[in-house]
């Protein structure tokens, strides 16, 4: 009779047990990339009735706690209004540091301390890799991601407060449309940045040439590099164009102009790419071209591969970092 009484204590003792897991799970429900536990129970002892029985034959002289096993699984995730709000969509750990031990951690919600550092919290250094193009508060290079380091590499990621782009000077520029045989004069446009980050303007004017082959048409071209309102002229350059019957262009002879010691190439296409000279038919003047303004940071934000993207207010954006993460055999 004792026994089952001191039996049956040990069952509500490790039940108390689990009623204190549950508890503490129902008061985290609300706490940022919490995982509940799962206790699990084990007999305390069992009592062996005959040694020499062919089939196990004991009775169990009571429970105890084995363990409390951490859920795997991951809460529904819910959107917030900072940047740098971060969760993780299946496996894996953010790693934290406070500048001697590394830890880790699912909760995501991090934001900058005083000294740009991405913090928890409770104070905890973000870990990950920075990216090489970051030099002081200068952006060296546009890149589309940052390759992580080994997991010995990772450090505090610092982002600067103020972050500048240098301008890049502008070195080719492809052209598109439709010169219509009934205009006599013609004139298409276009943007270029300068080596000091100066926006300047080029413009192509479309002369029909007096002198014309038996077949096809021909242009004569007249390229102005100006300052923006016009007033200065930085270059120019001479060439024609010449198109077949069809409207599709046979050949050009523009030379590149001096954008302040930057070679300028003009690209006017083969073929049907490119500009074109096709009776009534309406196309729009186009251009592209490389180079870009200086810019100034306008903010940062994180994708959904971990890149810090830093955005700037010529319109660029790039990767200056990247979150790590970092994945173990057995969770537990």
């Amino acid at each position: 009779m004792n026994q089952a009484f001191y039996t049956g204590l040990t069952g509500m003792k490790t039940f108390q047990y689990s009623l204190d897991v549950t508890s503490n799970n129902l008061a985290n429900i609300n706490t940022v990339g919490f995982r509940a536990d799962a206790t699990e129970f084990s007999t305390l002892f069992e009592e062996t009735l005959h040694t020499q029985a062919a089939s196990v034959n004991a009775v169990g002289l009571g429970s105890q706690v084995q363990t409390t096993a951490m859920t795997q699984s991951y809460g529904s995730l819910m959107g917030t209004d900072s940047a740098t709000d971060l969760a993780i969509a299946g496996d894996g750990w953010f790693g934290v540091s406070s500048g001697a031990d590394t830890m880790f951690t699912r909760a995501g919600a991090f934001t900058f301390d005083a000294d740009r550092h991405l913090v928890s919290y409770d104070g905890m250094y973000l870990l990950g890799t920075l990216g090489s193009n970051l030099q002081g508060n200068v952006m060296s290079n546009i890149v589309d991601t940052t390759p992580l380091g080994a997991p010995s590499e990772q450090t505090k990621m610092t982002l600067p407060t103020n972050l500048h782009v240098n301008a890049e000077p502008t070195s080719y520029i492809n052209f598109s449309g439709n010169l219509t045989s009934s205009e006599e004069v013609i004139h298409q446009s276009s943007t270029v940045i300068s080596p000091s980050g100066e926006e300047r303007f080029l413009l192509l004017e479309y002369t029909k040439s007096a002198q014309q082959p038996q077949e096809g048409i021909t242009w004569d071209i007249v390229a102005t590099l100006s300052s923006k309102d016009g007033a200065d002229v930085y270059a120019t350059q001479q060439g024609t164009v010449q198109f077949d019957a069809r409207g599709a262009i046979l050949g050009y002879t523009v030379p590149s102009l001096d954008n302040s010691g930057v070679p300028l190439t003009m690209n006017l296409g083969e073929s049907f790419a490119g500009v074109t000279s096709i009776d009534n038919v309406k196309v729009s003047y186009d251009s592209e071209h490389d180079g870009r303004a200086a810019g100034d940071l306008v903010g940062y934000n994180i994708n959904a591969n971990g890149e810090m993207i830093a955005s700037f207010d010529n319109g660029v954006s790039s990767s200056v970092g990247r979150v790590a993460l970092f994945h173990f055999g057995n969770d537990q």
